[in-house]
């Protein structure tokens, strides 16, 4: 890879939990800017809620490096669906 620059990536756990539920990620993702956490935990809801009659409303994603401190929490009911959602 001659001229090009590795970027550091961080190691990041998705875990996704609801009212009596919860979804544990047990392998992560390893990526190398908290945008691109935050896109990823939008697919992550997407993919959840996808073919799934469901109330969502009180789901989250919480995100954890890979120390298990959290580094962020999304709302389901803040992701965008449809087109353009920028995830």
């Amino acid at each position: 890879m001659c001229g090009e620059k590795r970027v550091p990536t961080r190691l990041y756990k998705f875990h996704c939990a609801g009212p009596g539920d919860a979804v544990i990620d047990p392998r992560g993702c390893r990526l190398p800017t908290l945008a691109q956490v935050r896109a990823h935990a939008d697919r992550v809801a997407l993919t959840l809620m996808e073919g799934r009659d469901a109330d969502w409303t009180r789901w989250i994603v919480d995100v954890h490096d890979a120390q298990g401190r959290r580094v962020l929490v999304r709302a389901f009911t803040a992701v965008r669906v449809g087109p353009g959602r920028g995830a």
